[in-house]
C-alpha cells in the first residue's frame, strides 16, 4: 500500500463565515509505520482532522483517502467497514462504566476472534501498559491516566493498520506516558501500524518521525527529523523558554 492517508485539498468549515473555516486547502500524507504529531492551538481544528480521517465526519471539500478508500464515496457500511481497520483513542476515554478494564479491551475484539483468544489478547494489551494489577477493576476505580491507558490498549489491541490519537499521554505521569509512547512506538514499528497523533505534549516528539502544526487551516512541516529539530516551537509545548 501507498499511503495510508492521502489529503488534498481537504476544507471544512462549522459555518458560512470565514471565521467558522477550520480546515482550508490541507495536504496531508501517511505512510505505513510511520508516527506523525499534529499541534495547534486551541480550536485550530486538529480533532476535526482526526475525525474527518477517521470516517467519523463526512468530508465537506477536497479529497480524502484513508486505507485506500475515498471517504467522499463511501456509504454507512462501507465507512463502518473501514472503521474496523482504525485504533482511536479519545480525550474522552468512553470506556463502558459497567464493563472491567479487561472486558472494556475485550469488547473491541468481539467481532473478530472468539472470547478465550480475545481474553487473552486483552490481558497482553494490558500487562503491555503497565495495567495488570487493574484488568478487573471498574473505569469508576481506575485513575484518569489509567483509563486513558486502557482507552490505548483497547485501540491497539485490534492490531490496526492506522491508529488516531487525540492527547494519548495529556493526563499520564511521565512513566505512564512512557508506557503509552513504548506501546505505539512498537505497534509502529513491528506491524507497520501508521499513527496520527494531535497533541500539546512534548514527551511525544521523542517518537514522531515527523512533526506538523496547525495554523490558519493548513499544516507547517516542523521537519523534526532534520539536521536541527525546532527547538522554539519544542519549548513552547513543553511551557518552557528553549534555548
Amino acid at each position: 500500500m501507498s499511503a495510508v492517508i492521502s489529503a488534498r485539498g481537504l476544507t471544512y468549515a462549522y459555518s458560512a463565515a470565514t471565521t467558522g473555516t477550520v480546515l482550508s486547502a490541507l495536504d496531508l500524507d501517511l505512510a505505513p509505520g510511520e508516527i506523525v504529531v499534529v499541534t495547534g492551538a486551541s480550536g485550530a481544528g486538529k480533532t476535526t482532522l482526526l475525525t474527518l480521517c477517521g470516517a467519523l465526519r463526512s468530508v465537506q471539500q477536497g479529497d480524502l483517502r484513508v486505507l485506500g478508500r475515498d471517504l467522499r464515496r463511501l456509504g454507512g457500511d462501507a465507512q463502518r467497514e473501514l472503521r474496523s481497520s482504525i485504533g482511536f483513542v479519545f480525550q474522552a476515554h468512553h470506556l463502558i462504566d459497567a464493563l472491567t478494564a479487561g472486558q472494556n479491551v475485550v469488547m473491541s475484539l468481539m467481532d473478530r476472534v472468539a472470547v478465550a483468544d480475545a481474553m487473552a489478547r486483552a490481558e497482553t494489551a494490558l500487562n503491555a501498559l503497565g495495567l495488570t494489577a487493574r484488568i478487573d477493576a471498574l473505569p469508576g476505580a481506575l485513575s484518569g491516566g489509567e483509563r486513558q491507558r486502557v482507552a490505548v490498549a483497547r485501540a491497539l489491541v485490534r492490531e490496526p493498520e492506522l491508529l488516531l490519537a487525540d492527547e494519548p499521554t495529556a493526563s499520564l505521569d511521565d512513566d505512564s506516558a512512557e508506557i503509552v509512547k513504548d506501546a505505539i512506538s512498537m505497534a509502529a514499528k513491528r506491524r507497520s501500524c501508521a499513527v496520527l497523533l494531535v497533541t500539546h505534549d512534548a514527551r511525544l516528539l521523542e517518537i514522531a518521525d515527523r512533526a506538523l502544526r496547525l495554523v490558519d487551516g493548513g499544516l507547517v512541516d516542523l521537519r523534526m527529523r532534520s539536521a536541527r529539530p525546532n527547538l522554539k516551537w519544542m519549548g513552547s509545548m513543553a511551557g518552557v523558554e528553549a534555548p
